[in-house]
């Protein structure tokens, strides 16, 4: 007898092996229908290993010959709409073979939102294209073929590929290890390399579309073939579809690139790839996030420090970092000596911290730095303020015992949330970064290191989801993500636990025993770079910051030069006070000043002419067209003076 568990609790027995689909159906016939794949969890005694305890995911007619635990996954769970965008990327490779059967199909993994899928083929895809393919894939879809999951010999796959001049396919079935089972999926005369799972039949595939073209080198590497790399998207539903291309559209217009030309507020050029010319206004939004984080680092016990751009390469070995990341590090020679342009700060800090001894009571020890790093990142990553070769860090390093490490990182959360606010953000998504493949220290370091950071999150009363594999090198971490205006979520600070580093670089604090001991060492970032939080808010706001951090505060505009001297000692009296103002005393009729410099976003632009001159007052403007009426100068200042105070936006 085998006895199937389900979430709700209740147990279902067969007398035979039964697959996925048949428990799905005697559960009821809307759940078969609706069923994408399985999510199998074998019993405890028959796990062999850890990843088999969180459950792995099946095709629906995966046979079933032994007691286990059992989820029936659906379009409307987070897998479920994993499988459908795997298996729309396979729709399109056979929508692609069917109309230009040259085209050798590569590789073609799931994104966030969507998918995509790289092909060899003699000539550039065009629009035209796409929506041939798109077409075809609908057509495919409808016929409702079957989507089969077949077992191959390793050497029979090669051939097999290779007869019908799919060379890439057959080149990844060569480095696949001996120990892995080929499998293929099969869709009418469409057959493909994958692990899986898979939707049933392409009849479940109905919500999707193809978005572009674009260049890809095969295995990563611009020593290898160009390739084109079509995208798509994919949803259960085409109001989830509907909303996402919304969505773009209007990130297309908040892209802060294009704000950043618009505003005045940086620029790139050819001669410094990946590296930022910013201009007055947006340097002055940096000030603004510079200066309100060197208060947080005062007010919550950090030492500000500074720590050299360059170091003897010899560190960076002993830290792990020549090992791990010498192929994003810029290095340079001096007296026969290499050193490593810093691509992080941490090294740095562990030196500061060994300059001197230091006592258990003195522990936690909180550095923070606005550190500015470089990185040797592919130029075809480069994505303007995102992703930089430059950039500059809120970077901070808390060396503590392990006593103190799980308050450090719920205090760490805390601050963090609070920080998020003030800046606009209101919802934040909370990840445990687990070990990675690749790491130095051992397994029981990395088991207390992980059992903390759960911990604390657990005691700040924080959900969080599991991301296996996705630590750093030295350690498991917490990311923190952001939820902007439009929805798109951002990964944005973290906290990293680091056992190893602090003993590697001979860190030691004299314990109450009046022994040496090694410190924990927290990494930690609140913004993470400085360029990428820039970038997050002008398209968070659309560029139309609040107040306190807008690069102006006011636009004093004159109905016509008669009033410009009136004009002008407003702008005096405002910048007494320490606000950011100008005048514009053009020769202009008053709408097309308004008008142009609404566009600027300018919180607040001040009309004056005769009237205001006579009585000291000013016709108030707030962003997005809001006529505020006429009021005394002395109180538009304290209105303005509330704003910044409170971190609030232009109010009405």
């Amino acid at each position: 007898m085998i006895h199937i568990s389900l979430p709700d609790g209740s147990i279902k027995q067969f007398e035979q092996p039964v697959t996925v689909h048949e428990v799905a159906a005697s559960i009821g016939s809307g759940l078969a229908k609706a069923a994408l794949a399985g999510k199998i969890t074998p019993s405890a005694e028959q796990q062999t290993s850890k990843t088999e305890s969180e459950g792995r995911l099946v095709d629906t007619s995966y046979v079933i010959d032994e007691d286990v635990a059992l989820s029936i996954i659906t379009a409307k769970d987070a897998e479920g709409l994993d499988i459908i965008r795997h298996s729309t990327a396979h729709l399109m490779a056979y929508a692609v073979q069917e109309l230009y059967p040259e085209a050798q199909v590569t590789i073609g993994p799931v994104i966030d939102n969507g998918f995509y899928y790289d092909f060899a083929y003699e000539r550039p895809f065009t629009p035209e294209d796409l929506a041939k393919i798109e077409k075809k894939m609908h057509e495919l879809a409808a016929k409702d073929e079957v989507v089969m999951r077949e077992l191959w010999d390793r050497q029979e796959a090669v051939s097999f590929f290779k007869s019908i001049g799919e060379d890439y396919k057959a080149e990844i079935i060569a480095s696949i290890p001996s120990d892995e089972p080929i499998s293929l999926y099969r869709e009418g005369e469409f057959i493909d390399l994958c692990r899986g799972p898979h939707v049933p039949s392409t009849g479940k595939l109905k919500v999707f579309k193809l978005m572009k073209v674009a260049g890809a080198y095969w295995r990563g590497d611009s020593n290898n073939e160009m390739l084109q790399r079509i995208y798509g998207t994919a949803w259960a539903t085409k109001q989830d579809q509907d909303n996402y291309l919304q969505m773009l559209e209007e990130a297309e217009k908040r892209d802060h690139r294009k704000l950043g030309r618009e505003l005045d507020l940086f620029h790139f050029q050819d001669e410094a790839p990946g590296l930022i010319f910013w201009l007055a206004k947006g340097w002055q939004i940096w000030q603004q996030v510079e200066q309100y984080m060197r208060r947080v680092y005062v007010d919550n016990g950090y030492q500000e420090v500074k720590a050299p751009q360059i170091l003897d390469v010899s560190l960076w070995k002993k830290t792990g970092h020549w090992d791990n990341y010498q192929d994003n590090m810029f290095t340079t020679e001096s007296e026969n000596r290499v050193y490593g342009l810093k691509p992080m700060n941490c090294p740095g800090h562990v030196q500061i911290f060994n300059s001197g001894l230091h006592s258990y009571r003195e522990l936690p020890i909180r550095y923070g730095e606005f550190g500015q790093c470089h990185r040797n990142e592919p130029s075809g990553s480069l994505h303007g303020l995102m992703r930089v070769r430059g950039f500059t860090q809120d970077d901070g390093h808390i060396f503590c015992t392990e006593e103190q490490l799980q308050e450090e990182c719920a205090k760490f959360t805390e601050l963090l949330q609070q920080v998020y606010r003030d800046f606009g953000f209101t919802e934040v998504l909370f990840k445990v970064a687990t070990r990675p493949e690749k790491r130095i220290g051992s397994d029981e370091v990395w088991d207390k290191s992980e059992a903390a950071l759960m911990e604390s999150l657990k005691k700040s009363g924080c959900e969080f989801e599991i991301s296996p594999g996705e630590g750093a090198f030295y350690g498991p971490k917490i990311e923190y993500t952001l939820r902007d205006a439009i929805g798109r979520h951002w990964q944005c600070g973290t906290i990293q636990v680091d056992f190893s580093m602090p003993k590697r670089l001979g860190a030691e604090f004299v314990a109450a025993d009046d022994t040496r001991q090694t410190p924990v060492m927290l990494h930690r970032a609140i913004l993470g770079s400085l360029e990428r939080f820039i970038g997050m808010l002008i398209e968070h706001y659309a560029g139309a910051m609040p107040p306190w951090l807008a690069p102006e505060h006011v636009r004093v505009c004159t109905i016509s030069g008669q009033y410009d001297d009136y004009a002008m000692a407003v702008v005096a009296r405002l910048k007494d006070m320490g606000f950011r103002a100008s005048a514009d005393i053009r020769n202009e009729k008053i709408n097309k000043k308004v008008r142009e410099n609404a566009m600027q976003k300018v919180p607040y632009i001040l009309v004056v002419g005769e009237k205001e001159r006579d009585e000291g007052t000013v016709s108030v403007r707030a962003r997005g067209n809001h006529n505020l009426g006429v009021m005394p100068v002395e109180d538009f200042i304290q209105r303005l003076a509330d704003d910044i105070a409170l971190k609030r936006d232009v109010t009405v």
